[in-house]
């Protein structure tokens, strides 16, 4: 973020954590605020984004650096372990006219990352993840987390050249055991979230937008939103894949992204889908909405056509 207020706000956050008190500051009640509405991104925000995660062309950047988006969110890795893209890398696929984004969990650990074994040895590890057998959720809030993890995550994105971080599993907090977390409640764990996402914001300094995917009401949270540049946000209007959207929570999803864009952040909208007819028909919803929007396979292990 590039703004002074939020990283004053973080900034005892991150010395509760340089001490040993978790970076997470404890609150026994979480209150929502508005933070109002400033208008949507400014006219030179992305109006399309390419999403890749693996299956990079020769381990490298060429085919995304002659794609046609504006914005792109690649692993920190070519090989999601420790083959880290180059500052060379990266400065050629923003020289193509893109917005580059860093790729990473922040409230999970995946079995194939290279921090996995310092992690694993701690006690941070919690339950498997259900959908995703090779990762496991941590307790985030540890400093122990900061420290092995999200700091030399952030290091590596900023010594790249990265534009900002995308943040995946934000959503840890509605699926950690509780069982395996004594004392904690959602509620608290929310909060827990929101102060790691604050402390992000903080160390980003000027160098790094900070975009969590995914669980948007968390702006109701005191700091979030001043600590965010945008979010990523999937099935809006498609499940995976091919299946409209009409469960409840969908619409709660939208109106919480939507109220993100009206507070003048940035929201990159991601749809998982191949039928041509529901293609066009997220395309057109993300043009009606004012999102940068990208429909794709959920493997995100290609290059796809933007939304025209």
């Amino acid at each position: 973020m590039k703004r002074l207020r939020a990283a004053l706000l973080a900034l005892p956050l991150l010395l509760a954590a340089c001490s040993g008190g978790g970076v997470g500051i404890e609150s026994a009640t979480a209150t929502p605020t508005d933070a109002g509405s400033v208008g949507p991104p400014s006219a030179d925000a992305p109006a399309t984004w390419i999403y890749q995660l693996s299956g990079y062309e020769d381990d490298g950047l060429g085919a995304l650096v002659a794609a046609p988006h504006d914005a792109a969110v690649i692993d920190l890795a070519r090989d999601g372990g420790e083959g880290y893209f180059t500052a060379e890398e990266i400065t050629a696929l923003k020289d193509s006219g893109k917005t580059v984004y860093a790729y990473f969990t922040m409230g999970s650990i995946e079995t194939y990352r290279p921090e996995h074994e310092a992690v694993a040895a701690t006690d941070m590890v919690l339950n498997q993840w259900g959908d995703w057998p090779d990762e496991y959720f941590v307790e985030y809030w540890d400093p122990q987390w900061w420290d092995l993890v999200m700091r030399p995550r952030l290091d590596q994105a900023k010594a790249a050249g990265f534009d900002g971080v995308y943040l995946d599993v934000p959503n840890a907090y509605e699926e950690i055991d509780l069982a395996l977390a004594p004392g904690e409640t959602r509620e608290s764990l929310a909060q827990k979230m929101v102060d790691l996402v604050i402390a992000v914001d903080a160390y980003a300094g000027d160098d790094l937008a900070v975009l969590p995917q995914n669980s948007p009401e968390l702006r109701e949270y005191p700091g979030y939103l001043d600590a965010i540049d945008g979010i990523g946000i999937e099935e809006l209007f498609f499940l995976n894949a091919d299946e409209p959207c009409a469960e409840e929570w969908c619409a709660e999803n939208l109106a919480n992204t939507r109220a993100i864009h009206d507070a003048g952040k940035l929201v990159l909208a991601v749809d998982y889908a191949a039928d041509p007819a529901n293609v066009a028909a997220a395309c057109a919803h993300y043009a009606e909405e004012g999102f940068a929007g990208a429909v794709a396979g959920v493997d995100l292990d290609t290059v796809y056509e933007p939304c025209s």
